[in-house]
């Protein structure tokens, strides 16, 4: 998933930086670094608060 953030636009670059807290690959949480192939579903997560 990080090099398909870096291939968006700059905010989506630095999302990783800026406190995203994960990945998904095929519905399965991933770290950054997994390894992606054409046709994968990928879902990012933003970090959240409870309450």
């Amino acid at each position: 998933p990080r090099p398909l953030l870096a291939t968006k636009r700059a905010r989506w670059a630095r999302a990783r930086e800026a406190g995203q807290r994960g990945a998904a690959g095929n519905q399965t949480l991933v770290s950054f670094d997994h390894p992606l192939t054409a046709g994968d579903e990928v879902a990012f997560f933003p970090p959240v608060t409870g309450g």
